[in-house]
This record gives structure tokens, C-alpha cells and sequence, in this order.
């Protein structure tokens, strides 16, 4: 956020991750709506936030039960990989990735990268985005190019 608060002041946060808003944080809601629109059932959805001091980047860890049809948590994430790929097919800025995302990957870019993992009883979707550039500024740029007809990348990759 950019109201000045003493749990993200920079001399509070430096050398230390935290989680917040833990079950309540405002963009749950549509991780979840994304995440069950792909899967085409309900799922629930796990997402914790955590405030890492750093100039920019936003590494989400999103943990899912996989539907009951599947016969292995490990099928269900290779399932999910492969919807994952279909769905960004094409897409330019939307990486699937078999590595695991992190935010060193897309800083300073409009680019996400996620990748699906087996743990447990759960599969976990990771994703990395840089969230000054793929943000709402990023969002705009690229909606401002496709009302104009250009391309959707134009003035956003590196």
C-alpha cells in the first residue's frame, strides 16, 4: 500500500518477511475466481501475502485441493500444467514455467511466470510478477494498445 504505516515502514521491514491480511486480503477473491474458472469447479483457495522489503516484486504461493476425479496430486498438477499452457498459449507476456517463478526473473518487465507444484494432499501454484510494471500501469498500457489496435505489447517489453 502506499498510506505510510509503522508495518511497512522501510526501517521496521528491512531484513525481515512478514505475512498480512492472512484470510482476508482483498484480491483473494479473484485469485480464486481465476483459479476455479480454469479448474471449472469450486475450489478453495489458500492465499497468504508476506511483505518482503525489496524494490519490486510479488511472488505468489497459492495452495489448492485438487478436484476429487484426480487419481494423484501429481496428475492433477501435470493436468493443471497443461490447462495452464493451453490457456497462455500465445500469450506474450504470460510464461508457464517448469522452474520455479521468482521475482528476479520478471523485474523491471510486464511478464508473470507460474508453475504448479505436488505438496502433500495440495498442489501449489507459484507465481512471480514485477508489480510496478505488470500492475495497473502495466494492465492500462496493455488495454490502451488493444482499443487502438496495437500491439498488445507495444511500449511494455524489454
Amino acid at each position: 500500500g502506499r498510506s505510510p504505516k509503522l508495518g511497512t515502514l522501510y526501517c521496521e521491514t528491512n531484513e525481515s518477511i512478514s505475512a498480512y491480511a492472512v484470510g482476508t486480503h482483498r484480491h483473494a477473491p479473484e485469485i480464486a475466481d481465476l483459479v476455479e474458472r480454469i479448474a471449472g469447479a469450486p475450489i478453495e483457495v489458500m492465499f497468504t501475502p508476506h511483505l518482503t522489503p525489496m524494490d519490486r516484486g510479488i511472488l505468489s504461493t497459492i495452495y489448492v485441493k485438487p478436484a476429487d476425479k484426480a487419481d494423484s496430486v501429481e496428475d492433477a498438477v501435470r493436468s493443471m500444467m497443461s490447462l495452464l499452457r493451453d490457456t497462455y498459449a500465445g500469450q506474450s507476456c504470460v510464461h508457464v514455467v517448469d522452474h520455479l517463478p521468482a521475482t528476479k526473473y520478471v523485474a523491471g518487465t510486464n511478464h508473470v511466470q507460474i508453475s504448479v507444484r505436488p505438496s502433500g494432499k495440495r498442489a501449489v501454484i507459484v507465481c512471480a510478477i514485477d508489480n510496478l510494471t505488470k500492475g495497473a500501469s502495466g494492465a492500462a498500457v496493455q488495454n490502451m494498445n488493444v482499443m487502438f489496435g496495437l500491439p498488445e505489447t507495444a511500449g511494455l517489453l524489454m
